[in-house]
């Protein structure tokens, strides 16, 4: 085949997406310490002011978002975050909403750099590993993508201002 889908096998994946039988993995550098697993259970929809931008609120979709440390710099922290829904923005809402935004986000982060972590000139999110069941053979399918190398430069500048202090 061309290696197009075909319209049900297509409509089979944005199904397992909605009903997060699909494993969606990201890595994040998130400023501050987080110490411990936490789920965000928060809804998410247009920003009452701010239209082109999201936020927790009351009426919005509903959104969950796993959050687990893997290093801890003191400053900032990677994590990586499991998510149950896909949101627009889920991820940076989330981070922002428990009080660790990306770093690099200039929507949700604030607009000041952060304390003891380097400059960075995008998000610092990697979307690290996505699994779904194949639509036509049923299989479990697992593609995992490496850091980019910019993102991998800034977590080695993490670990050695970490040994420092």
């Amino acid at each position: 085949g061309t290696g197009r889908l075909n319209p049900p096998r297509m409509l089979d994946l944005v199904r397992q997406l909605a009903s997060r039988t699909a494993r969606r993995e990201y890595l994040a550098l998130v400023r501050g310490d987080v110490a411990k697993p936490a789920t965000v259970d928060a809804p998410i929809g247009r920003h009452p002011v701010h239209r082109t931008s999201m936020a927790v609120v009351e009426r919005g979709k509903e959104a969950r978002t796993h959050v687990a440390p893997v290093e801890r710099y003191g400053t900032a922290t990677l994590v990586r975050c499991t998510l149950d829904t896909g949101r627009t923005h889920q991820i940076r809402v989330h981070l922002a909403a428990i009080g660790h935004p990306l770093v690099g986000d200039p929507v949700y982060g604030g607009r000041r750099a952060a304390p003891g972590v380097p400059a960075f000139a995008r998000q610092a999110l990697h979307a690290e590993r996505l699994g779904f069941v194949h639509p036509s053979t049923r299989r479990a399918m697992s593609f995992a993508a490496p850091l980019p190398a910019d993102f991998a430069a800034l977590l080695d500048a993490m670990r050695a201002g970490a040994k420092q202090s």
